[in-house]
């Protein structure tokens, strides 16, 4: 279950930064140690696995995330029930949110900073615009770009990446006249880098639990 040495050192590592646990590796009880040791910004990749999680949790003082690719199909399910979402890529999904979403969502703007096209999220030229796009969307509250770095062992190309990303939350709050404030970067195998490059909020999995050390 939860590795209690990892989660306490992550915790001081991250000084003051948001630790969002990844829950994809855990059950119910394994939120409810995160919690008891101080994480309670959950993040989930799936709607199905959100929905177990959180008919059971909602009652604890839990702040969700999804942080994974959510389907324009599966949106009417999870849209109410979450604080944050770390994937906003598409129109059709922001239209999803008007939809169904009754109060104001904060969003992360994904970006694709790798160039792989085996992941999600926008081009570095199409974000601009595409922030642009969002101001009529009142159910939408941008609050910051997120992007994943490429898988490597190289730290320079790593951290390359996300200087992009940090870079081009700067240019867009300078050019839009918006306020960007947060930068959704880093990983369990990258996150020390993605600090040292501004990262506000760490989407940690696998260092906080024992069966992935």
């Amino acid at each position: 279950m939860v590795n209690k040495t990892n989660v306490i050192q992550v915790l001081e590592e991250a000084e003051g930064r948001t630790i969002v646990a990844a829950t994809k590796y855990t059950d119910v009880e394994g939120v409810n140690e995160l919690v008891e040791l101080g994480i309670n910004n959950i993040g989930e990749n799936r709607v199905e696995a959100f929905l177990e999680k959180y008919d059971v949790l909602h009652d604890l003082d839990i702040v969700w995330h999804f942080i994974g690719h959510l389907q324009s199909k599966k949106v009417k399910k999870v849209i109410d029930k979450i604080d944050y979402l770390h994937s906003l890529d598409r129109i059709s999904l922001a239209e999803e949110i008007q939809k169904y979403r009754k109060l104001p969502l904060k969003c992360f703007i994904e970006v694709n900073i790798s160039n792989e096209s085996s992941k999600s999220g926008l081009d570095l030229e199409e974000v601009s615009a595409f922030c642009a796009n969002m101001a009529k969307y009142d159910k939408i509250v941008l609050v910051g770009l997120m992007g994943m770095a490429e898988l490597t062992d190289d730290g320079t190309i790593i951290e390359s990446q996300f200087r992009k990303l940090s870079n081009l939350r700067d240019e867009l709050n300078e050019t839009l006249g918006i306020d960007l404030q947060y930068l959704s970067m880093g990983m369990s195998n990258d996150y020390k880098i993605a600090m040292r490059c501004g990262a506000t909020h760490l989407r940690l999995g696998s260092i906080l639990f024992r069966n992935e050390e």
